[in-house]
């Protein structure tokens, strides 16, 4: 079960109901998931999440949707690899890297859409949206692919051909826009309000965002339940 209660802005605090929703009426700052912290900790143990799939989805009771509704295509639990050569050659003892290429269709992202499209599925969305450059891009499609939802994917029209084939295998509705991602960013930034249809990182962000952190979870887990020093994460 979800012990998610509630969305509140993370700048003036107003809390709205579990809804799609990602922007605060009152500041217009971000809205994030509230969790009951207390039925977390009578809930869940080191030993039931162990007894859990193989999958990012063995946190479910940290997660904001119910898993017996997910959208899973077996996201997450990807390879911790300790690189003995690369951190000798960098001074440092011990050093691992997570590799989330691993996921089904090769990045992070599945960690973050299989939240977005579960909870849009709960919500009684039958489209799954996205603006993207690629690897979102995929992801959405393959979710929606998964799960029965029609897919509409909103590009720059010069993006090359190898990052569109990753989300063309799955048949989803794809619009070429005229300009940068942030031009088509602007774009389902409007139609999110005119359509019917869940944007994984608009009005789905709240949900969306909370997909990221399993993949820590997962470090100090793979770590012998012990969080690492130092992380470095790349970031576009």
């Amino acid at each position: 079960m979800s012990f998610a209660t509630a969305l509140r802005c993370r700048e003036c605090q107003r809390e709205y109901p579990l809804e799609p929703t990602y922007v605060c009426e009152f500041c217009f700052g971000p809205l994030e998931v509230v969790y009951d912290r207390d039925g977390i900790r009578e809930a869940v143990s080191r030993e039931s999440i162990e007894r859990g799939p193989t999958s990012m989805w063995r946190y479910a009771d940290l997660l904001p949707c119910d898993a017996d509704q997910a959208v899973d295509i077996q996201a997450g639990f990807t390879p911790l690899i300790k690189a003995d050569r690369l951190g000798k050659a960098l001074g440092i003892d011990e050093l691992y890297l997570k590799n989330d290429c691993a996921n089904p269709t090769w990045s992070f992202k599945d960690r973050v859409v299989t939240i977005a499209a579960t909870k849009a599925r709960e919500f009684g969305f039958e489209t799954l949206a996205c603006a993207s450059t690629g690897n979102l891009a995929n992801s959405v499609a393959a979710h929606a692919a998964s799960a029965g939802l029609d897919a509409i994917v909103f590009i720059p029209s010069d993006l090359e051909q190898g990052k569109i084939v990753g989300s063309a295998i799955y048949n989803p509705t794809l619009v070429a826009v005229n300009g940068n991602y942030d031009d088509v960013n602007r774009l389902c930034s409007e139609l999110a309000g005119k359509y019917p249809w869940a944007f994984v990182n608009l009005n789905m962000r709240p949900y969306y965002a909370e997909g990221s952190k399993t993949l820590g979870y997962e470090v100090a887990e793979q770590l012998g339940w012990r969080a690492p020093d130092h992380c470095v994460v790349p970031m576009a």
